[in-house]
């Protein structure tokens, strides 16, 4: 005997239960066996457990004691081989109390029926009953059946299953011996995968094939645990990955999702999210409830529905579980959801009168026709309802009667008047049949297996031997191989006893009586090129009759120019678009990152492409390069001038009081400074960066050169005149010629020692400004260039000293303090132009080098001449040596 134990925990009642179950299917199976007694190894059967009386020495004798009540077929024929079925026609089953005091009751069905599934289960027979009067296939054969409701409840299941693999024959005298006739070959069904699954894992030790019509979870693929399963309909697997590419194909990456706890929904769900992450699509919540779950568990799923930002709702959930989920959220609806169905529910009509599912996409197997099926199923006489307890149940039901008349009760009688053909209801509906159709597809696939057993093809006809004993593993075998198309609908099984992949799209649209419909509006064909799987063939309604497609996102797109930056704590679909830093851009949608230019080029404003950066340099064509060319020039024509004033006026006592030669060499030097600030103007070259810097220090030394020695003639000049002193003789013209050139040869020799070891030379500035190249000259040597301006600076302090020291000699035009005003401001013009050099950025720093060469080429035109050309042009009583000479 089977002993069974019961572990504490936190749930007793759960124990119980299972307790309960336990002992529920121990009795079933153990009555089962004990009822096949010729089931023993001497018999060639499979080993079974359960108590035999032993009466005789003939496994004859042996008698059944039946244990528990067996689940009588809601549908059954008699014939040559027999095939089962297990269809979920009601949605419950009937709760017992038990005392465990007595053996439990026959489980019941209770409830709603299913009516579409009980026009599915019709199509069982109607199939059989079509194969038996063909000619085609198994002549000469009848295919018999045994129907069951399983209630969709597992327990009911696993009690099928075992009568499945060996069906009690009901017996009135126990003394009977117990019979294996009747077994089924294969069986049909279940609708779920839940209930498959129970099935499988009983009747694949007995090598029985169970083909089903409708369990789509993937799980039942794995033929390590179920070698006997094979189904019609498409795996989930397959629906999973189509259902993630439609989600994807309309642009939706922020989604929510709704299963049913079961295996067909966990399942299929977890396929899902898989292929959705593949997609880049975000979950924002995932809720999964049973029918069975308290009111407040739905409540709950359907609050987090109302509350969420996702406008896509994915419902992977077989069609009992759904309503209860649609029924609460039509107490108080949500806001407009986009509703993505599975194939469980996109097509069943149970569904189709919730307004709030108008507009919803989903797939379902393909639409087919069925010849005859419809006037199968309508041809229900009073007298063939009253033979079946569930047509009976249906028929009362449907028309709100009773087929007879029972004492006490007041219902309406049936009077024969009642039509199918009026009734509107999901079984007389065969508009779309679709499940219909595989259940339809696997009755032949059976009988195809049964077919290739028993029949022979002999001189172009077919013989078949009814009398031949066929085991349930051939069936299992020839169903492998089948390869046949009916009405022109292919059957074949892959490796994995799976059908090849082909959905219809359906919408839910209002037609103008106001009513959904399903309309099909594309497909999906797995067998197709990746690119070609997905088709849409009609326009889609959508929420609210609407064409345009609704919007599901948790962030914006991301235009070009930004990258995404992901929200803190959620999922990759929810981020923020900032703009691309500095220097980076990004041409696609949603980039992740932006991609940096080269360092030559610079993005464009929208940071969306890389542009060649722009050149810049101080050129002539430009306000600030036309205004600094204005002032060189203008000043050099200003020292030009002076000097014609000069030269005319030669011969004034103004002009040769002031050491004419110098004083034109000074004008000359001042000139060519004018002039030389134009080789700073204009694209730098490794020319023109030598020239101007060697020029502009040779001519600055050049000046300062001529103003020293103006500086040092009025010194010796007034020295001259003390009593005994002969320093005039010691520097006459002559000498003041050689101070001026030796002066100026230091720093030509500092200049050709600077270009001959590193001269200055034109480069690409990238560094200076990010969006743009300066054209600059480098001064290749940075000791060569602050040794020309030290030295220049040397002679301008000398010169400054040496004015000093003479400003305050007598004499009317005192040059001596000309000299000091023009020295002061040229000082103070390179002493400022030092940090002013060194912080001006680009072509500032040639602009600052041009201003200090301009301003202190000014000073000392200014400074120096204009007062004396004040005189000459102005005040030309003024210009006497009586007056030149005169004492102050």
């Amino acid at each position: 005997m089977t002993s069974f134990t019961i572990t504490s925990g936190p749930t007793p009642f759960l124990g119980l239960v299972v307790l309960w179950l336990a002992l529920a299917l121990h009795e079933s199976a153990v009555g089962h066996l004990q009822r096949t007694g010729t089931t023993g190894p001497e018999n060639g059967g499979k080993v079974g457990i359960g108590d035999f009386s032993d009466t005789g020495n003939s496994t004859n004798s042996v008698k059944c004691m039946l244990r528990g009540t067996p689940q009588p077929p809601v549908f059954t024929l008699d014939g040559d081989y027999l095939i089962g079925g297990a269809f979920s026609i009601h949605y419950y089953m009937k709760t017992v109390k038990h005392n465990y005091t007595s053996l439990p009751e026959p489980i019941e069905c209770t409830g709603s029926m299913d009516t579409r599934e009980l026009r599915i289960s019709r199509a069982m027979a109607f199939a059989i009953d079509e194969i038996n009067k063909s000619s085609g296939i198994l002549p000469g054969i009848t295919l018999g059946y045994q129907i069951h409701d399983t209630c969709a409840s597992v327990p009911l299941t696993v009690q099928v299953a075992f009568q499945f693999t060996n069906p009690p024959q009901l017996l009135s005298d126990n003394s009977k011996v117990c019979s294996q006739t009747g077994s089924v070959l294969a069986i049909i069904g279940d609708s779920g995968s839940t209930q498959c699954i129970s099935i499988s894992r009983i009747v694949a030790p007995f090598d029985i094939p169970l083909v089903s019509h409708f369990a789509t979870c993937a799980c039942l693929s794995e033929k390590t645990q179920f070698p006997t399963f094979f189904r019609t309909i498409p795996s989930d697997q397959f629906q999973a990955d189509a259902l993630a590419k439609l989600v994807k194909y309309f642009g939706w990456t922020w989604i929510g999702t709704v299963h049913s706890n079961s295996d067909y929904g966990n399942n299929g769900m977890a396929s899902f999210l898989r292929a959705a992450h593949k997609e880049g699509i975000c979950v924002e919540y995932s809720e999964s409830f049973n029918r069975n779950d308290p009111a407040s568990k739905i409540q709950q799923v359907a609050d987090v529905i109302r509350r969420s930002t996702a406008m896509v709702v994915v419902l992977f959930t077989a069609t009992g579980d759904l309503k209860f989920l649609l029924e609460e959220l039509t107490r108080n609806p949500s806001p407009p959801r986009q509703w993505i169905g599975s194939e469980a529910w996109v097509t069943d009509p149970e569904v189709q009168s919730f307004r709030i599912c108008a507009g919803a996409i989903g797939f379902a197997i393909p639409q087919s026709v069925i010849p005859g099926f419809r006037e199968y199923i309508m041809d229900l006489s009073p007298a063939k309802v009253a033979a079946s307890h569930l047509l009976t149940k249906f028929w009362e039901g449907a028309f709100n009667c009773k087929l007879k008349k029972q004492a006490g009760l007041v219902e309406k009688v049936c009077d024969g008047t009642e039509d199918l053909q009026k009734l509107q209801n999901p079984y007389t509906d065969t508009s779309q049949l679709r499940i219909t159709n595989m259940v339809y597809k696997a009755v032949y696939a059976i009988a195809h297996a049964v077919h290739n057993i028993v029949c022979k093809k002999i001189n172009s006809t077919v013989q078949c031997d009814r009398f031949i004993k066929i085991e349930p593993m051939q069936v299992l075998d020839q169903l492998k191989i089948v390869n046949f198309s009916r009405n022109g609908y292919h059957v074949s099984f892959d490796n994995n006893g799976d059908p090849v992949a082909f959905y219809e799209l359906i919408n839910w649209q209002q037609n103008r009586k106001g009513d959904l419909e399903f309309v099909t509006v594309g497909n999906y064909d797995e067998s197709l090129s990746p690119g070609q799987k997905f088709t849409i063939k009609r326009e889609i309604r959508w929420t609210d009759s609407s064409t345009q497609v609704p919007v599901s996102i948790c962030s914006d797109s991301c235009p070009p120019g930004t990258r995404k930056v992901l929200q803190k704590g959620k999922p990759i679909c929810c981020y923020d678009c900032v703009p691309c830093a500095e220097g980076g851009i990004s041409n696609t949608s949603d980039s992740s990152d932006c991609l940096s230019c080269h360092k030559e080029f610079w993005p464009n404003a929208e940071k969306t492409l890389c542009l060649p950066k722009p050149v810049e340099f101080l050129s002539f064509h430009e306000v600030l390069g036309i205004i600094l060319t204005s002032f060189s020039v203008g000043g050099a024509c200003l020292t030009i001038v002076t000097a014609i004033v000069f030269f005319h006026h030669r011969y004034t006592p103004i002009v040769r009081a002031n050491n004419s030669e110098l004083s034109f060499l000074l004008l000359f030097s001042l000139t060519l400074c004018f002039l030389c600030s134009l080789t700073f103007i204009g694209r730098p070259s490794d020319w023109s960066c030598m020239l101007r810097h060697t020029a502009f220090g040779i001519t600055f030394v050049l000046c300062i050169s001529c103003v020293l020695g103006k500086t040092i003639v009025v010194l010796m000049a007034f020295k001259a005149t003390l009593p005994g002193s002969n320093i005039a003789k010691w520097f006459g013209p002559t000498q003041q010629r050689m101070t001026v050139v030796s002066f100026t040869f230091v720093q030509v020799l500092i200049c050709i020692i600077w270009l001959v070891l590193r001269p200055p030379f034109s480069i690409r500035n990238l560094t200076t400004y990010n969006e743009k190249i300066i054209l600059e000259c480098a001064l290749g040597s940075a000791i060569g260039f602050w040794a020309v301006l030290g030295y220049i600076g040397l002679l301008a302090v000398f010169c400054f000293v040496l004015a000093v020291l003479a400003r305050k000699l007598p004499d009317n035009f005192n040059e001596a303090k000309l000299i000091t005003f023009s020295m002061l401001i040229f000082c103070a013009v390179w002493i400022a132009f030092i940090p002013a050099y060194i912080s001006s950025p680009g072509k500032f720093t040639v602009a600052v080098e041009i201003f200090a060469i301009l301003s202190s080429s000014f000073g000392l035109i200014f400074c120096i001449f204009v007062p004396k050309c004040f005189i000459i042009l102005f005040r030309p009583e003024k210009n006497t040596k009586k007056n030149v000479m005169a004492k102050k």
